[in-house]
């Protein structure tokens, strides 16, 4: 499938972001809600970074209705963990992560898809990657 690049001159592919919750209280440090959309013929492909979550403890839910709005919610996790080297423990006290609690975030994709086909990836560096396919109603080629 050929996704390109978002146009970022597209006033669809560039949609208003809505962050609550750890996302909207995050000022520095990792990005969080940053959304990049790339569209073919047939799908929409979007990425959005959620630094701080992990897919093992985040419960990050990705909800996509018919006419392209997408829901996004999730935990960020607290920002300690314990990193096992070569010869030697490190508790991280993170400084630059955002804030542990819930997160929303919410933005419209720039047309209707169907839901039932998505394919999302909760990449191990953090990002959210889906694919979703538009709607092609009964007329559509």
């Amino acid at each position: 499938m050929d996704v390109q690049d978002a146009d970022h001159h597209h006033p669809k592919l560039n949609p208003a972001v809505v962050l609550t919750g750890s996302a909207k209280n995050c000022k520095s440090g990792l990005p969080i809600g940053l959304i990049d959309i790339g569209v073919s013929q047939n799908a929409f492909l979007f990425r959005v970074a959620l630094s701080g979550t992990r897919s093992d403890q985040s419960k990050v839910k990705c909800e996509i209705q018919r006419d392209g709005r997408v829901v996004i919610q999730g935990t960020i996790t607290k920002g300690t963990e314990l990193l096992q080297g070569c010869s030697s423990i490190c508790q991280m006290k993170v400084q630059q992560m955002p804030t542990a609690g819930p997160l929303t975030i919410s933005f419209n994709l720039p047309g209707p898809v169907d839901p039932r086909l998505m394919s999302p990836t909760f990449r191990p560096d953090g990002i959210l990657e889906v694919m979703v396919l538009r709607y092609r109603g009964p007329s559509d080629p």
